[in-house]
């Protein structure tokens, strides 16, 4: 019998800073913009929606919009999200 195939949610392993870090990084690594968004939204996702959103001052659609992957946020909103989860940009030559 064939296996049905289950949604994977990052947000589910995102237990640690030190996995959140490594996540966050992996998705700056991949400078995308959509990777971006995408990976600070798993973030999101597994440390509460709720507090997420009193810490940012987004309205539910715009964390939304930004953080689902194909949304395109501004740089403001990106330091906002990226200050709210407690991560960081930072810039390293290669």
């Amino acid at each position: 019998m064939a296996k049905k195939p289950t949604t994977y949610d990052p947000a589910e392993n995102l237990t640690s800073e030190q996995a959140v870090a490594v996540f966050v990084t992996a998705a700056f690594q991949a400078n995308d913009a959509n990777a971006i968004a995408h990976g600070l939204g798993g973030v999101a996702r597994a440390k509460g929606m709720s507090e997420f959103a009193s810490e940012t001052g987004l309205s539910r659609a715009q964390r939304y919009h930004s953080l689902n992957g194909d949304g395109n946020p501004m740089l403001e909103t990106t330091l906002a999200i990226a200050k709210a989860l407690k991560t960081g940009l930072s810039a390293k030559t290669h």
